[in-house]
């Protein structure tokens, strides 16, 4: 019963933490001068393949 609640509580753990790190360099990633300039080139790219097939 014991090595049960002990693996899972361990991936309860590492799930959360998961989803921590992900939140964290999804918007470290966002928030920096190279993720935005990416960012607006994607926009411009998604701009300019709707304009061509349409």
């Amino acid at each position: 019963m014991g090595i049960l609640l002990y693996i899972t509580m361990t991936i309860v753990f590492l799930s959360i933490l998961y989803l921590i790190i992900e939140t964290a360099v999804k918007n470290g990633i966002e928030r920096s001068a190279l993720g935005q300039y990416l960012q607006e080139k994607t926009k411009e790219e998604k701009a300019e393949n709707a304009d061509h097939h349409s």
